[in-house]
Formats: C-alpha cells, sequence, structure tokens
C-alpha cells in the first residue's frame, strides 16, 4: 500500500521564499483561511504571523499586549547583547519609554519644519542626476542610495566631507556587515557628538538631540550612537527601496508611467501607491505579554507575533482590486510607515524624497527602459531590490 505524503505546511520564514519577490498568492490564501498562522523556525521557537489588515492594526494598537520591548523586532530570537543593544532604539522601545524618547524629536520631523527642506532636496536630487547623467545605469546604487544619506546629513548637521563615509557604511550595514559597520558607525557618532557638545548649539537635530532630556536624563554619547545608527540605516534602507522598487513597479505597469508622466498632480499618490505596491519591510515583530486571542487563535504569554505589512497592504477587505498597482488609488491606508505607537518618525521626509525625486527623474529622462531583470535582497524582513538595471534616456 502506497503512503500518502503529507502536504508541506506554506513557509513564510525561509529568506529564499522572498527572492523572486514577496509570495503574494500564499499570503492571499492565508488571509483566506489562517490569517493567525504558526510558523515554525528552525532551531528555535516559531512565532505567529498576522496577515490581515485589521489585525496587524490591532497589534500596533496594544503594546500593553504585544511588546517591542520584550524580544525585539525580529523574529529570530537574538542573544542578549544584541537584544539589550537593540532595546536602546525607539523601534524597540515601548510606551511610556517610547514616549519620553520619542516625544523631544517630534518638532523636528512635522510636515512644516521637513517641507522647509523641499528646495534642498530637489537641488541634492538633480545633483545626483546630473552626476549619473544617461545611458546605462544600475538604479539602486548608482542613482537612488545616495539621497537618503544626503538628506539625514543635512538634517543632523554633519560635515559634507563625511556623507560619503556615512553612505558607504550604510551600504554596507545593508549589505550583511551589520555587526561590524553599525559599530563603526557607532564609533564616529559618538565622536561626532563629543565634538558638537563643546561648540555652540545649530538648528538642526543633533543640538536639538544633545540639549534635550530622554525619559528624565540627557542622552549621553553612547545613547546618540544607537540613535544614529538606527536613524542612517532606517531612512537608507527604506528610501533606496522605495525609490527603485518604485521606478520597477512604474516600469512594470507602463500605463501607470505614462499616466505620471501626463499630469505631475498624479506623483504624491504614486508615491502612495508605491509604498503599498512594495513596502520596505516584510514586517516586524511583537511579543506577548500574556495569553490573549486573536482571531480565535489563542497566543500564549511569551510567544512571538510578527506583523506583515506586506500581506496587510493587499487585504482585501481594505482594497479595491488590491493586486493591481494604481497610482490613483483612494483611499490608500497602507501600513508601510506602522500605525499607532510606533507610526514611523520620518514620515514626512519619506513622502518629501519620493515626491521630489520622481517629480527630477520624470523632468530630466524622458525615456526610462530596463536593460535587465531586476535582482532581489535574498531576505524575509527587508523587501528590496539589489540591482535594477535600466537606460535613462
Amino acid at each position: 500500500m502506497t503512503a500518502i505524503a503529507e502536504r508541506a505546511e506554506p513557509d513564510l520564514y525561509r529568506p529564499e521564499r522572498y527572492v523572486d519577490g514577496p509570495p503574494h498568492a500564499l499570503f492571499a490564501e492565508l488571509r483566506r483561511t489562517r490569517p493567525v498562522y504558526w510558523q515554525d523556525i528552525p532551531g528555535q521557537p516559531g512565532y505567529w504571523a498576522v496577515l490581515r489588515h485589521a489585525d496587524v492594526e490591532y497589534v500596533s494598537q496594544h503594546p500593553e499586549i504585544f511588546s517591542a520591548e520584550a524580544g525585539g523586532i525580529l523574529v529570530e530570537d537574538l542573544e542578549p547583547d544584541r537584544l539589550e543593544a537593540l532595546r536602546g532604539t525607539l523601534l524597540s522601545m515601548d510606551p511610556p519609554r517610547h514616549r519620553a524618547y520619542r516625544k523631544p524629536l517630534v518638532k523636528s520631523f512635522t510636515a512644516r519644519v521637513v517641507g522647509g527642506m523641499e528646495d534642498r532636496i530637489r537641488a541634492i536630487c538633480r545633483e545626483i542626476l546630473t552626476r549619473v547623467g544617461g545611458g546605462e545605469v544600475e538604479f539602486v546604487h548608482d542613482v537612488t542610495s545616495g539621497l537618503p544619506t544626503q538628506v539625514i546629513g543635512e538634517l543632523m548637521g554633519l560635515p559634507a566631507a563625511d556623507w560619503d563615509h556615512i553612505h558607504a557604511l550604510a551600504e554596507r550595514n545593508t549589505a550583511g556587515e551589520g555587526g561590524t559597520a553599525a559599530i563603526e558607525m557607532a564609533r564616529y557618532a559618538m565622536g561626532f557628538a563629543a565634538r558638537r557638545r563643546i561648540e555652540e548649539p545649530r538648528a538642526d537635530i543633533t543640538s536639538l538631540i544633545l540639549e534635550s532630556e530622554f525619559d528624565g536624563r540627557m542622552m549621553t554619547d553612547v545613547d546618540f550612537g544607537r540613535f544614529f545608527v538606527q536613524l542612517v540605516t532606517a531612512g537608507n534602507d527604506t528610501t533606496k527601496t522605495m525609490l527603485s522598487a518604485g521606478l520597477d513597479a512604474l516600469l512594470a505597469h507602463p500605463d501607470q508611467l505614462a499616466a505620471l508622466r501626463a499630469d505631475r498632480a498624479l506623483v504624491p499618490g504614486a508615491v502612495e501607491e508605491i509604498l503599498r505596491w512594495a513596502n520596505p519591510l516584510h514586517y516586524f515583530r511583537r511579543t506577548a505579554t500574556r495569553d490573549t486571542e486573536l482571531r480565535g487563535v489563542r497566543i500564549r504569554a511569551g510567544e512571538k507575533v510578527a506583523m506583515y505589512y506586506t500581506s496587510a497592504n493587499r487585504d482585501e477587505d481594505v482594497f479595491a482590486d488590491p493586486q493591481r498597482f494604481d497610482i490613483t488609488r483612494r483611499p490608500n491606508p497602507h501600513l508601510s510607515f506602522g500605525f499607532a505607537e510606533h507610526f514611523c518618525l520620518g514620515v514626512h521626509i519619506a513622502r518629501l524624497e519620493g515626491r521630489v525625486f520622481f517629480e527630477e527623474l520624470l523632468a530630466a529622462h524622458p525615456v526610462i527602459e530596463r536593460t535587465g531583470e531586476p535582482e532581489r535582497l535574498c531576505s524575509n524582513l527587508n523587501n528590496a531590490l539589489t540591482r535594477l538595471p535600466v537606460r535613462l534616456g
């Protein structure tokens, strides 16, 4: 008698699963059948994958049940020293500490303050596009990767002569040298903070940070180093992904690109659809602080919970025809900037960078076409392209 082979369980964990793009068909099936889905991890405890938009919002809204601080934001359990280091970043803080650290920074990231940077961001975009020129280029690294580092350099008041060095460290961090590159970046930031403490304050985020109290105490140079690494790395990765994946999406949908060229007023909406369609991060993790239930599934205290933005952004209950790329989509309540307590501090910068960059790119190049297939990062966390060969004409 022939044994019947058991059907393999769907796998959302293996990084190789994402090399050809996110498994959107699998996400759609699981949203219908098992929207709170148990995923094993080889060699350590697995996690609950939360796949529906409403459930991701619920987890985000209840940090007293689902903690960022208890186990960090990655589904893998980290070594204690690395986990402790992550707890010094905003991403891995729970309230009230998260609010205490975030509050002094908010006024530097408002839409009004960030809007005052538009002319400088536009100048940076033009400088990059002029330097690149036309012809065949590798769009991810040759074009998009320099913008976020330069913008952060402006915000932080970094010497322009140091921007290339910080950019190189950010690129190494993304490429898998996270430990070494992050340490080098933190050391740079600690030295920079020490020098700035003995100088006259300036109208930038560095002076704001060094003069503010965070949770009742001043930020040390070590604290500043941690914050700096988080800001630079997050800003570099997410903005680079938004711009490169955004162009890739437009090239894959020529009707949408044509509509955008015909009416530049559509650019802000196109940026939002790009963020929904190709969100830079697949998930963030939380850890249950007590026994609870989500959509009828029992989650025990101490278990991991992963909020899958890549799935929530295509939830049929929220988005009409969610597998269609539509730059005129209204409304577009994507979760690519997070939600509730941890809503992205840099949201206005990201939107401004996206809008200005695509305005300048389309103005500079009437013809943009692929010259090869895009390549993706092998990661279950970062939804990023590593290569996008194009011709700029």
